[in-house]
């Protein structure tokens, strides 16, 4: 028999915008699950870039949205409310949030949920739905990535870029990653990637047509934006595919539009907390369907690199905002 669910929770608050020391413990009622949601006793919870963003203020939240960040969680459901059938009490379960995971409970929509994969521990898979969510609608639902390209992911070795390599190789495209360090570079080797450019010693562009022969890469994911946009159009092959899931160094930028023209190029990007439960619900479908089956295959690992108590949360951004971190930073009640 699970526990007795309490009727209080702590939680991270974020007292106003600002820095780290803006989050803070609070005590807030334990949700109940609507029609279609399941609740959630929580194991763990990802940290992601965009919390900090919504802790500084600079991430609108979409109609609707709770003030508690935390867009990812893993645990067991503990109730579920009317019209669930897919979950039952008991079931362990790692879910995509709209926020709310800076939490012991949260309330999720079932279709949001993934069963916690073979052989990954339930806190480890606490650091799974946001980036895999993401990686598979930009990359392959949006640049078609396909095996035998070259696909580029910049920053490899964030929850993002670790999940891109993988997701990337295991369905046999060749994978060039960047990263800061020569640590780092060795990193995105040891989860697959068949190249790794140190961006502050190499130059992604040479690199990459090298790799290729000079044809260009197929595909490139990318977080940084600012300058690389114009040279991620360079390096980009005839038909290739820019897709952005951030840009830490800005949207504004001059490039020569001639060059997407002449070489036939896609430039496309996305968010995934603004879309709705349906369009999220089948990115979830999608990922159980194809990608899932790769845990069991060995082909997929987890990366989770450290784990902070949640009234620790100020301590877990501020590494974030670091940039020293390998893969997936956790919180855990």
């Amino acid at each position: 028999m699970l526990a007795n669910i309490p009727a209080t929770q702590t939680v991270i608050e974020i007292k106003a915008p600002g820095g780290p020391e803006m989050l803070v413990p609070a005590t807030r009622p334990v949700p109940e699950p609507d029609s279609g949601e399941v609740l959630i006793r929580i194991a763990a919870s990802g940290v992601n870039r965009a919390d900090c963003l919504q802790r500084m203020g600079r991430y609108p939240m979409p109609p609707g949205a709770p003030d508690i960040p935390g867009l990812e969680c893993a645990g067991t459901v503990v109730k579920t409310g009317e019209g669930v059938r897919e979950w039952r009490v008991g079931d362990q379960v790692c879910a995509l949030l709209i926020g709310d995971g800076y939490g012991e409970y949260a309330a999720a929509p079932a279709v949001q949920c993934l069963p916690a994969p073979a052989g990954v521990s339930l806190v480890d898979a606490a650091g799974l739905p946001e980036t895999f969510c993401t990686v598979w609608t930009n990359v392959f639902e949006r640049m078609h990535l396909e095996a035998a390209e070259v696909f580029l992911v910049q920053g490899g070795t964030s929850g993002i870029g670790i999940t891109a390599i993988q997701l990337a190789k295991g369905f046999g495209a060749s994978v060039l990653a960047t990263a800061g360090t020569d640590e780092k570079c060795r990193a995105c080797l040891d989860y697959g990637a068949d190249v790794a450019i140190n961006y502050r010693t190499q130059d992604f562009v040479q690199v990459g047509r090298e790799f290729t022969g000079g044809r260009g890469v197929d595909a490139i994911l990318d977080m940084v934006g600012g300058d690389y946009i114009p040279r991620q159009l360079d390096l980009l092959a005839h038909e290739g595919r820019l897709c952005f899931v951030a840009l830490m160094q800005g949207g504004r930028v001059e490039a020569d539009f001639g060059v997407i023209q002449r070489k036939h190029l896609t430039v496309t990007g996305s968010t995934l907390r603004s879309r709705t439960v349906a369009q999220k619900a089948a990115i979830v479908t999608a990922l159980k369907d194809r990608v899932w089956p790769l845990w069991e295959t060995g082909k997929l690992r987890p990366f989770t690199y450290k784990q902070f108590p949640l009234t620790r949360a100020a301590d877990a951004h501020r590494l974030m905002e670091s940039s020293q971190h390998i893969g997936k930073i956790l919180l855990v009640p």
